[in-house]
């Protein structure tokens, strides 16, 4: 365990790109974060594609992003299934969806956000009306309440979860940048495994306790796009 200062001990490591990558286990399901290209962690997933040759991913994230690294792991067959909100974006996607090169599950983007704070929170399930009476209902149990239908959804964890935010200080603590915030803070909770890029890894005491939206119990991995140790 690290000694970080006199009152906070972390287990946080902190690795270079290569080496954060080498601990996502084989057909993995990975949640990747960011909204569109909005806190996605596109240098974590270049280091996927540089070190690494596992496929048979499950990808859990809003979408496949063209012009990102996700989809460039997409287009080189390594994603298996994604679960997400829309994939439509993509043509690519869509047309191997068709001929079943790859499979899709969508959830409506509100009941994917609870999915993945719920998923963090140790709950694995929950009612919500979103998608009732829909085919994204189909084959799901749902009860009557208070006269009005809900349908059963599961939550979402996942083995790993590369992440993107702002800062981390040495405990690995961290804060995110704006909209790069977004589905970020929910997936670190959500993983047995959370790595995260950071743009700047700062000194304990630095960081706003205010503005720390992920604490360091939440992290595993922390590679600092901005330092001489994540090459």
């Amino acid at each position: 365990m690290q000694e970080t200062n006199s009152t906070i001990k972390t287990n946080v490591q902190f690795l270079s790109a290569k080496e954060a990558v080498a601990k996502i286990p084989d057909a993995a399901r990975m949640m990747v974060g960011g909204f569109g290209l909005s806190g996605l962690p596109d240098y974590l997933l270049q280091a996927v594609i540089d070190y690494t040759d596992i496929d048979n991913f499950t990808i859990i994230s809003n979408n496949i992003t063209e012009n990102s690294n996700a989809y460039e792991l997409f287009m080189q067959n390594r994603i298996k299934k994604a679960i997400g909100t829309y994939f439509t974006t993509s043509r690519e996607v869509v047309k191997a969806y068709r001929e079943g090169r790859i499979e899709i599950e969508l959830i409506p983007q509100g009941t994917f956000s609870e999915a993945l704070r719920l998923g963090g929170a140790g709950i694995p399930a929950f009612y919500t009306p979103t998608s009732a009476g829909t085919e994204l209902a189909k084959d799901k149990e749902s009860r009557v309440f208070d006269g009005r239908e809900y349908v059963l959804e599961r939550s979402l964890r996942a083995d790993v979860a590369l992440i993107k935010a702002h800062k981390a200080d040495k405990a690995g603590n961290l804060v995110y940048r704006k909209a790069g915030r977004n589905f970020n803070p929910m997936m670190a909770m959500a993983a047995d495994l959370t790595i995260v890029e950071v743009d700047e890894v700062v000194e304990v005491g630095e960081l706003d306790p205010e503005a720390i939206v992920t604490p360091f119990i939440f992290v595993d991995v922390v590679v600092n796009k901005g330092g001489t140790d994540c090459e």
